[in-house]
């Protein structure tokens, strides 16, 4: 562009084609749109404010000033003239740090906000670099994936060889404080800048487990966090990938190798949640699974040329069935190699509910400040020639999570406790956690009822709690922990991969 130019902001060569993130998308969109700006002439008060030692009336003046607007025009470029008159006539610009940069981010965040493609967006530095780090998913910090959940954090996954892993972190564990600092009120990203920083250096973090506090000493370290497998029997293995990011295809190798020595021949990988990532990575992964000079994908450019995506590579041979785990965050690239795979090899199948259905392929080019515009150039389409955009895809069995793992979780409100014969939000939601972890609530209409009561002591009891038989916030917060721990590490509650056992064994 002519005024990036200008301002000495230089482009460099392009960057990997990258398949958006959806939920990244979402954290890294900023909903801002450039407001319409009123240009005011400036004319000399002699003209405009006195005539003959006489103020004009205010109504005069505005149709005054009015008719000189829509009789000015605005030479030569229009959005340098903006910025100029922003920068330079803007009452409030005195009280904004660094105006200049924050005006062209606003205006660049506005040239590439359109209906018509949620996914081509213009990214500061900082974004582009959370961004980045996102998708290749190697970072420096502890190690853990949490959630926010009554003003702690919720680990949700605790990644393999991690300092989080290393150091005892449990998923299921509150973390409560970090370096003392309480998690009370803070966003994710002040929970992000606290757990987060340089390599080797410590970090103590304050976990809740059970009814137990602990103190945990972490020191920080590189992570890698796309890839994770396991051995389920002699026949059968796991693999999870939760993002493409540049490094999964190697981290997934070894997992492979260790299979094919064991003579594993069957496979569930499990592509829920993994929203996307590089071109080059999916088509290295697709390469394990199908035979060289396999077609992957097909991407269709607006004037109609198409580009083929093949495989390349030695496969394992080993494998002779996959099943894919799939939920509706499964996008982009997740959704090319499931595809592929269906399409492309015998004896897949997908399992699970309707992904995403992105279709499209964008790319990064960055400028010389770090900040990059991320666009769509093409979109894809499968082997078959299939376009999913919108659509997603249909698995061949449907299994739906259970209803407390897509609820809307309900806010715990501080120093109230329920009790028996009560109705509420929280109840409701508790007796659908204790449902799944086996205890007996009776009901799951929010009724505190008597058999609500007694599960409740059940749980309380099993968890070392204080036995009162009614919810308060820390028998609410251990129900929470509870059940996320159980979700992740008992695959007896998971109907998805109990489902995809019983397809490979059957």
């Amino acid at each position: 562009m002519e005024d990036l130019e200008k301002s000495n902001t230089k482009l460099i060569p392009l960057q990997k084609h990258i398949f958006q993130e959806e939920a990244l998308q979402k954290s890294l969109k900023k909903e801002k749109k450039l407001k319409k700006i009123i240009f005011l002439a400036m004319v000399l008060s002699l003209t405009l404010g006195y005539v003959g030692g006489s103020i004009f009336p205010s109504n005069a003046l505005n149709h005054i000033r009015t008719k000189i607007q829509e009789d000015q025009s605005v030479s030569g470029n229009k959005i340098n003239a903006v910025l100029d008159i922003m920068k330079n006539g803007w009452f409030f610009g005195k009280d904004v740090k660094d105006l200049s940069s924050r005006l062209e981010d606003q205006a660049l965040k506005g040239i590439t906000n359109n209906k018509e493609d949620r996914h081509t967006e213009y990214m500061t530095k900082e974004e582009m670099e959370f961004f980045s780090n996102q998708l290749k998913r190697r970072y420096v910090g502890i190690g853990i994936q949490y959630l926010q959940s009554n003003g702690k954090a919720l680990v949700q996954k605790v990644f393999r060889n991690s300092p989080a892993e290393k150091a005892g972190i449990q998923v299921g564990d509150f973390i409560h404080k970090v370096n003392g600092v309480p998690l009370e009120g803070k966003s994710a990203n002040d929970v992000k800048a606290l757990v987060m920083g340089k390599e080797g250096t410590k970090v103590v973090v304050e976990v809740l487990r059970g009814s137990k506090t602990l103190s945990i000493e972490i020191i920080r370290g590189s992570v890698l966090a796309s890839t994770y497998g396991k051995v389920i029997d002699d026949k059968t293995g796991y693999i999870e990938l939760f993002q493409f990011g540049e490094s999964t295809h190697k981290e997934l190798k070894p997992y492979l190798d260790e299979f094919e020595k064991k003579g594993i021949s069957k496979l569930i990988l499990d592509l829920r949640d993994n929203g996307g990532g590089y071109l080059t990575t999916l088509k290295d992964i697709a390469s394990y699974f199908l035979a060289p000079g396999t077609l992957v994908m097909k991407q269709v450019y607006s004037d109609g040329s198409q580009e083929a995506i093949y495989t390349a590579g030695k496969p394992y041979k080993n494998i002779q069935q996959i099943v894919v785990l799939v939920n509706g965050n499964t996008a982009s690239a997740s959704e090319v190699l499931t595809l592929a795979l269906k399409e492309q090899r015998k004896n897949v199948t997908v399992i699970g509910t309707k992904t995403y259905g992105k279709g499209t392929v964008q790319v990064s080019r960055s400028f010389q400040d770090g900040s990059a515009i991320k666009y769509t150039t093409s979109k894809w389409v499968s082997p078959k020639g299939e376009w999913i955009n919108g659509k997603g895809i249909e698995p061949d069995i449907k299994m739906d999570l259970a209803d407390v793992l897509t609820s809307e979780q309900p806010k715990f409100k501080e120093g109230s406790i329920l009790k028996e014969d009560s109705v509420s939000e929280v109840t409701k939601y508790s007796q659908k956690a204790m449902t799944y972890l086996g205890y007996r609530p009776g009901r799951t209409d929010g009724y505190f009822s008597e058999q609500t009561k007694k599960a409740v002591l059940a749980f309380q009891r099993k968890e070392g709690l204080e036995v009162t038989g009614t919810i308060n916030q820390k028998t609410y917060g251990a129900l929470l922990s509870r059940l996320v721990y159980v979700y992740n590490t008992d695959k007896t509650k998971d109907k998805a991969y109990q489902k995809a056992l019983e397809v490979l064994h059957g």
